[in-house]
C-alpha cells in the first residue's frame, strides 16, 4: 500500500532508491536523522530496475559491485558469476533492504517533477507527479548518472505497428523474439549485451550502426566458492588497495608508456589484458588516456581482433572502430564480433541521414525497406545531467538549476552548485563517477555528505551552500585535467554529445579517485572551506 508522506518536515529526503539512496537512507538513519527516500519506480534498484533487457550485466567483477559498510553482509552474500547479471543484482539490492529493514521510509512510485527551496524557511518542499508533496531542510539527489534514456525521435514512429522496446526502460515481462524480425538501433554498451543474446533467438535480426565501439571480452565465468572465500578473508586489504587507483577498480596498473616497448611487446601485454577479460585492457600500459601515437596501438590490436573474429570482411571492416579508444565507453561483451557470423544477423552502417522513417511494417534507412516485427532502441542515456534537469529544481531567489548548468554543470566536487543551499549530489558532475568503480564511490560520497550533516548539526548550522569562487576554481582545474587527455577527441556521451542541443562539456572529473578522495577529506577537515555556512 503506497505511504501518505508526512505533513511534518523531514531532515532530508532523498530522491531515488538504487544503490545510492539505499545506502544514504540506512547511512543518515544510523547518525539519527529522520529521512524518507522516493523513487519513480514501482522496486528499488535504480539503474538496475529498468536496465532489464536481454543480457544486462554489470561490468566491473562482482565481488568489487559491492557495498563494504558492513562486514557481515559482505561475507553472507554470494555472488554466482564475475560479472553479475540484473537479476542477480537486482536481487542483491532487495536483500539489502530486507536486511537493514529500510522498506519503512521508501516510498515507491513517486516520481518528483519538482524541488524548491524556500528561502525565508531555509527548507527545501518537493513535489511528486500524483500531487503530494514533502518538506526537507536538506535535499540529497540519488538520481544516478545514467537514469534518464535517451530515445531520438524518428519520424513515422507513431504508424509503427510492432512493438517498440527501449533498453533502458525494460519491460517487467518476459518477451518473446522467437521467430520474429527485430531490429535494434545502437551499438554501445547495452545494444553490444542485447545482441548476442537476440541473435539466439529471433528469425533475423537487423543491427543499425551508427558508429563502431570497442568491445573486450568479458570472459565471464561462474565463481567457485573457494575464490569466494579467498576475495572474503582479505576484502579489507583488497578493497583498500583498489581505493587507491585511479578508477578505485581491484586491477594491476603498469605505469609504464605503450611506446617504451617495442609493438610485438605492446601486443603480447595487451593480450594478457585481453584474456584477464574486462575493462582493464586499458590498464596494460599508463599513456593510452593521453598520448596518441601509444593510444593507436591499443586501437589496432582491437581492430586486429576483430578482422580475426569476424569472418565477412566487409563487416569485420565496417565493425572496426576508427576513434580514440577510451574517449567514449569501453564496452564489455560476450561474444559480440562472433555474432556477426551468424547467418540471421545483418549489419546495416547508417549513413549521416540514418534512419530516415518508420513504415507500418518497418523503417527506411540508407533508401532500403526493412521489414520488422520489433524494434529496439539501444540508444543510451541524458548521462549524469539528465534526471536533474528534468526536474523544476529552484534554489535561491527561485533560481532554476537547468538554467544555472544552460552552458554545462558547475559544480564544487560533484556535492553541491552554488545557490542551490541544502541540495546535495551523489556522484554528481564533477565528480569522477562515472569513470570510477559506482559502488566504492558512491559510499564516500554518502559517507562525506552524512559526515557533513552531522557536522552542521553539532554545529546549529542550518544551510551550507557551495561558494561561488571555490565552485570555479574546481571547474578551471577539472577542465585543466580534462583538456590534457584525449577524451575530447571523439563526441561521447561524457560530453553530452549524444543529446541534441546539449553543452559539450567533460561532466566527470578526471583526475582519478585517489586525488579526489583527498580533496575532499581536506576541505572537510578544514571546517568545510569552499562551503558558505550559516
Amino acid at each position: 500500500m503506497k505511504k501518505v508522506p508526512l505533513s511534518k518536515p523531514l531532515d532530508a529526503l532523498v530522491i531515488g532508491a538504487g544503490f545510492a539512496g539505499l545506502y544514504m537512507l540506512y547511512k543518515l538513519r544510523q547518525s539519527g536523522f529522520s529521512v524518507k527516500v522516493v523513487d519513480a519506480a514501482s522496486g528499488v534498484g535504480g539503474t538496475w530496475y529498468w536496465n532489464k533487457y536481454p543480457g544486462a550485466r554489470c561490468d566491473v567483477d562482482s565481488m568489487f559491485y559491492s557495498y563494504s559498510f558492513d562486514e557481515n553482509l559482505e561475507q553472507e552474500w554470494k555472488w554466482t558469476e564475475r560479472y553479475p547479471a540484473q537479476p542477480e543484482i537486482l536481487r542483491y539490492i532487495n536483500h539489502v533492504a530486507d536486511r537493514f529493514d529500510l522498506w519503512p521510509d521508501i516510498y515507491l512510485k513517486t516520481k518528483i517533477i519538482s524541488a524548491k527551496y524556500a528561502d525565508n524557511t531555509m527548507q527545501w518542499v518537493i513535489s511528486s507527479e500524483d500531487g503530494n508533496s514533502f518538506t526537507a531542510q536538506f535535499c540529497i539527489m540519488a538520481t544516478g548518472c545514467l537514469s534518464v534514456i535517451n530515445q531520438p525521435i524518428i519520424d513515422g514512429l507513431e504508424n509503427f505497428t510492432g512493438r517498440t522496446l527501449n533498453t533502458g526502460q525494460w519491460p517487467h515481462r518476459s518477451i518473446d523474439f522467437a521467430g520474429r524480425s527485430v531490429g535494434i538501433l545502437g551499438t554501445g554498451s547495452s545494444g553490444v549485451q542485447a545482441i548476442p543474446e537476440i541473435a539466439n533467438i529471433a528469425k533475423e535480426l537487423f543491427v543499425f550502426q551508427r558508429t563502431a565501439s570497442y568491445v573486450v571480452e568479458a570472459f565471464n565465468r561462474p565463481l567457485d566458492s573457494q575464490e569466494q572465500e579467498s576475495i572474503k578473508q582479505n576484502y579489507k586489504t583488497l578493497r583498500a588497495s583498489a581505493k587507491e587507483t585511479f578508477g578505485g577498480f581491484a586491477m594491476n596498473y603498469n605505469d609504464q608508456s605503450a611506446l617504451s616497448v617495442t609493438e610485438k611487446e605492446c601486443n603480447d601485454r595487451l593480450e594478457k589484458g585481453w584474456r584477464l577479460g574486462g575493462i582493464g585492457l586499458l590498464a596494460s600500459y599508463n599513456d593510452f588516456g593521453t598520448n596518441e601515437e601509444a593510444n593507436s596501438r591499443a586501437q589496432n590490436f582491437v581492430r586486429g581482433k576483430i578482422s580475426k573474429i569476424v569472418k565477412d570482411k566487409n563487416t569485420a571492416e565496417r565493425l572496426m572502430p576508427k576513434h580514440i579508444i577510451g574517449c567514449k565507453r569501453l564496452c564489455l561483451g560476450t561474444n559480440y564480433f562472433e555474432t556477426y557470423n551468424r547467418k540471421n544477423v545483418f549489419l546495416i552502417s547508417l549513413e549521416k541521414e540514418g534512419i530516415e522513417r518508420f513504415t507500418r511494417t518497418g523503417l527506411i534507412a540508407n533508401g532500403k525497406e526493412y521489414s520488422i516485427d520489433d524494434f529496439i532502441f539501444a540508444t543510451g542515456f541524458d548521462a549524469m545531467t539528465g534526471a536533474l534537469n528534468r526536474m523544476k529544481i529552484h534554489g535561491r531567489k527561485g533560481k532554476l538549476l537547468k538554467k544555472a548548468w544552460s552552458a554545462g554543470p558547475k559544480t564544487y566536487l560533484g556535492l553541491m552548485t552554488n545557490g542551490f543551499p541544502n541540495l546535495f549530489m551523489i556522484t554528481g558532475p564533477g565528480s569522477p563517477s562515472v569513470l570510477s568503480n559506482m559502488i566504492p564511490t558512491i559510499e564516500h560520497h554518502v559517507e562525506w555528505i552524512a559526515d557533513c550533516l552531522v557536522y552542521l548539526r553539532e554545529n546549529n548550522i542550518t544551510e551550507i551552500d557551495a561558494n561561488l569562487e571555490a565552485q570555479e576554481e574546481w571547474v578551471k582545474h577539472a577542465n585543466k585535467i580534462a583538456s590534457k587527455t584525449l577524451r575530447y577527441e571523439c563526441n561521447s556521451w561524457y560530453l553530452g554529445a549524444n543529446i541534441p542541443g546539449k553543452p559539450r562539456v567533460f561532466m566527470p572529473y578526471i583526475g582519478g579517485m585517489p586525488s579526489y578522495r583527498e580533496k575532499c577529506s581536506a576541505v572537510a577537515s578544514a571546517a568545510y572551506k569552499g562551503f558558505n555556512l550559516n
